[in-house]
This record gives structure tokens, sequence and C-alpha cells, in this order.
């Protein structure tokens, strides 16, 4: 299997954090020298990806000095990017740490719309890679006013190439993929309750829920998102809980794209949904391990993996 993957991000960013002691209204606060780094969803996969040694494109949309920024810090993490040109400025987050008590501020921006024609140059860049890749990840926010309908699209242009879909947004664009039906998708209980239309779900009844959109052919693969309890894995022929390992917890920042990032990565190199679902604990309780807005590191998660493995967690 062609270890390619491409990730897309229609709403990136680059996420400006800083820090400050004692945060309080009306007061000028001097803050420490900010740190920039590469955001949004299929980005951050992407960031992941490079990581664990898988070959990885990131297509994204990119405007402005904002969006030059957001190539340079790629390139500084020797991800492959193939950058959409839009109008509009790629947005920024804003993201700071009160020294004084750990706590953590985080000011997201909503972007700015897309044209008609911006939609449709995505498409047609999508459409014009060759080799296309094996698997494709659609994975973070829309810009604003773009129509859910759209993310169909994109699976639908992916899987018409023989690629395998994942998906990792949330809304009306989570349903509007899961109509066209997706390989692989990783919502949290809460999401999973809204796409699976029950009013509630826990442990018990999570597995039940995955179960029913694969029987309906709504993903061939699911593993639910449970936090500091792991993860359940479900399959048309099995349901398999990975219990994620103790860790010290800092930060749960860009756990989610790391599990997608280890998920993907095993997929990637043909390995089984077991396989997937244990590099996919690993990788995000590795990231709950590091401070601030870091994702995982390598070690870590392999340590992890290799813990999961052995204890058939």
């Amino acid at each position: 299997m062609n270890p390619n993957v491409l990730t897309i991000t229609l709403n990136p960013t680059v996420d400006k954090s800083s820090s400050v002691a004692n945060i309080k209204p009306e007061k000028k606060l001097r803050c420490e020298k900010p740190k920039y780094e590469p955001g949004g969803g299929g980005i951050n996969v992407s960031r992941g990806l490079v990581r664990l040694g898988v070959d990885t494109t990131a297509l994204f949309t990119s405007g402005g000095r904002t969006g030059e920024l957001l190539q340079k810090l790629l390139k500084e993490e020797n991800v492959n990017s193939l950058p959409v040109s839009v109008a509009a400025e790629t947005r920024e987050n804003f993201i700071v740490v009160d020294t004084s008590n750990n706590e953590q501020y985080r000011f997201g921006m909503p972007g700015e719309a897309l044209s008609e024609d911006e939609t449709q140059l995505i498409l047609d860049t999508i459409n014009d890679i060759t080799p296309f890749p094996n698997v494709v990840v659609i994975s973070g926010s829309l810009p604003p006013g773009m129509e859910p309908g759209y993310i169909k699209k994109l699976v639908k242009l992916a899987k018409g190439k023989g690629s395998k879909v994942v998906a990792d947004t949330s809304g009306e664009a989570l349903t509007a993929a899961l109509e066209e039906g997706v390989y692989l998708l990783k919502p949290n209980i809460g999401e999973l309750s809204r796409i699976a239309n029950k009013e509630y779900l826990d442990n018990e009844t999570a597995d039940d829920a995955a179960k029913e959109l694969v029987t309906a052919g709504k993903a061939e693969v699911v593993v639910v998102s449970m936090g500091p309890q792991g993860a359940y894995l479900v399959t048309q022929d099995e349901t398999i809980h990975i219990a994620a390992p103790s860790v010290k917890k800092l930060s749960t920042v860009g756990a989610g794209d790391s599990m997608v990032a280890g998920m993907v990565s095993v997929l990637a190199r043909g390995g089984t949904p077991v396989q997937m679902a244990r590099m996919g604990v690993a990788c995000g309780s590795a990231a709950t391990m590091n401070p601030g807005t870091g994702l995982f590191k390598k070690e870590d998660a392999e340590r992890l993996y290799n813990w999961l493995s052995k204890h058939k967690g």
C-alpha cells in the first residue's frame, strides 16, 4: 500500500501562544515572547504523521501574510504542503497561559468565507493530484458560510479515486460526510450521541450506537474516543475496548488530532483496525503528557503503543 496520506484543512490557522502572570481585566499585561505554530485539524494530523515517519501532504487554504507564515512554519516541520491560494487572510488563534495558576485561555477566530471560485479550485486541485494517495483525512472546522454539503463532495471525490476517507469534523459537516460514507470515523461520546440520534450514551451503550453506524454503511470503522478511559473500536466483526495507559496529564490540547494521526499512520501502512486503535490511543495519551499546545513526542507514543500491545489494551 502506498503510504502517502493527503490531509485537507479548509479553515487552517496559525496558533499564537504566550504566557503572563495574573490575568486581570483592564490591566496592561506584559506577555512573554509569542510562539507560532501551524494549526487546524488536518494540518495537525500531517504534523503528527511526519513525526511517525509517514509520507503526507497537507492541503489547505492560504491567504495573506498569515498564510505565508503558515507555509513557512510547515516547511520548518518538514511537512509537504499543497496550499490553495485564497483572497481572505488566513486566521490566527490566540492562546495564553496564566502562569500564576497554569490556567489556559484559548481564543479561536472564525476565519473568512471562501468564494465559489475558491471552493471549486480546492476540488480541482485535489482532482489533479497524481498519483492519488490511498488515505484522505478531512479534519477541522468549515470556513464561515460554507455549506456542509461541500464535505460530501470532498468525500465522494476521494472515494472515486479509490482512497479510504477518514472524517474528523463535527456538526452538519460530519453528518454530510456520513451520508456519503467514510472508512474511519472518530467521534467522542457527545458527537456519537448526536450522529446516532440518541439522547444519551454511556460506556454501556456507545458501542451499540457505533455498531448501528457501521451496519448502516456510514463508516467501516468507528473509534469512539473516551478521553482518559481510552476508546471503543467497532467494526462489523468486532467490538473492543482499548484502555488508555496511565500517564501524567499536563494538557489535553492536540490529543484528538494526535489520536487521528496515530490511527492513520497504521492505516497507511496496512495495519489492522486493532493496531490502528491502539496507536491512536497511544498518540492521544502521549499528547496529554506535553504542556501547552504541543502534539505528541514519537518516543512517548511508541512506548505507550508497545505497552498497549503487550497488555492487549
